[in-house]
């Protein structure tokens, strides 16, 4: 975008009409139905989390010193503590899927490994209420594990499910790290789609795209030297945000030492907004994305470009949610309010969290 007096000029779309956005990393669309936000409720309404959460209790198959399910004490651990997943989805060992006898019924090989990494060794400590040392060891242990498990495997996908409504069977603090012999859809996509972009315009996509957003403003939530926060163009949750480094990086653990403490501020003040909205511990599942490892650290992987999304499930309140239901699951996803207006209200939020300004 080009500064105008007065300052950028800005994107000519309707706030109080229906209208679809393109979102060129999944090459797919988006309706936007601003209106819909208005209507009356009378759907399913969320239980809050719990706030009295037991700082340490043996029971919790998570907490130092407990045991698991598989019989492992785990140990008395002060910082992050990364274990082999007791119920996983991939494991290294599997046979061979019989040969397809048609097209329509065909199968692969699917291998891996999953593991759990706990963020902090207290259960009542979510990212957001943790020091910026503690946020920078879980991003070094991110790294890490990437590190590790990249070595071998073409795929590593970090992800956090925070909150019940989310699917998250255990309150303390943690996240999972899957690796796969295989690409999995989403990546597939992403790695097409930033190729594609690439090759048509000599750029790395989500680097042009970080760059237009920086310039344009309205769609920003956080930034700072290194890293910025948007409310995607095409966000398809209300208030999902895409994080995003300044410059072209590939790989997690590419990340110089200040480019991680830089980001671990801006993990804490998006983390604090997303709590401070509905003063709640906020729900979401996010997951990083970044260029291809294993085979592929062999190759030119220059069109990926290091993110992470977050995607929050809360649309009016702690106990209203938005549902990929009926439209979304038929036909193409849908969102009650704008992207811009879903921005200016994370980033109008305060940056000290609620539970501490009583203090």
């Amino acid at each position: 975008c080009t500064p105008i007096a007065g300052g950028l000029p800005l994107l000519s779309l309707p706030t109080e009409h229906q209208h679809v956005r393109y979102n060129p990393l999944r090459d797919d669309w988006v309706l936007v139905s601003a209106h819909r936000v208005k209507r009356p409720w009378q759907g399913q309404l969320e239980k809050p989390p719990p706030e009295d959460v037991p700082r340490w209790d043996l029971k919790n198959p998570l907490c130092p010193g407990a045991t698991r399910a598989n019989g492992e004490v785990n140990p008395k651990y002060e910082g992050t503590f990364v274990f082999p997943n007791d119920f996983p989805a991939l494991q290294p060992d599997a046979p061979e899927p019989g040969d397809n006898d048609h097209p329509l019924f065909r199968a692969a090989s699917a291998r891996g490994v999953c593991k759990v990494m706990c963020f902090h060794p207290w259960s009542d400590l979510t990212l957001p209420l943790m020091s910026l040392p503690e946020i920078r060891a879980v991003i070094d242990a991110w790294a890490e594990l990437a590190t590790e498990l990249g070595a071998s495997y073409p795929w590593v996908q970090i992800f956090e499910n925070k909150g019940a409504v989310m699917g998250c069977s255990n309150p303390h603090p943690h996240c999972q790290v899957w690796a796969s012999s295989f690409l999995p859809n989403e990546a597939s996509l992403e790695d097409r789609s930033q190729r594609q972009h690439l090759s048509q315009h000599g750029v790395p996509m989500l680097l042009e795209y970080a760059e237009q957003e920086a310039c344009r403003k309205e769609r920003l939530v956080v930034d700072n030297a290194d890293w910025l926060v948007v409310v995607p163009y095409w966000a398809t949750w209300p208030y999902e945000t895409l994080l995003l480094p300044r410059r072209h990086v590939c790989r997690l653990q590419d990340l110089s030492d200040s480019e991680r403490d830089s980001l671990a501020s801006i993990m804490q003040r998006l983390l604090i907004k997303y709590d401070n909205l509905f003063e709640v511990s906020f729900p979401y599942s996010m997951g990083w994305h970044g260029a291809p490892t294993g085979s592929y650290l062999e190759e030119d992987c220059r069109h990926w470009q290091l993110h992470a999304h977050y995607y929050p499930p809360l649309l009016r309140s702690a106990t209203v949610r938005k549902f990929m239901v009926g439209y979304e699951m038929l036909a193409q996803a849908q969102r009650d309010l704008t992207p811009e207006q879903a921005a200016e209200r994370l980033r109008s939020l305060p940056e000290a969290h609620y539970k501490k300004r009583a203090e």
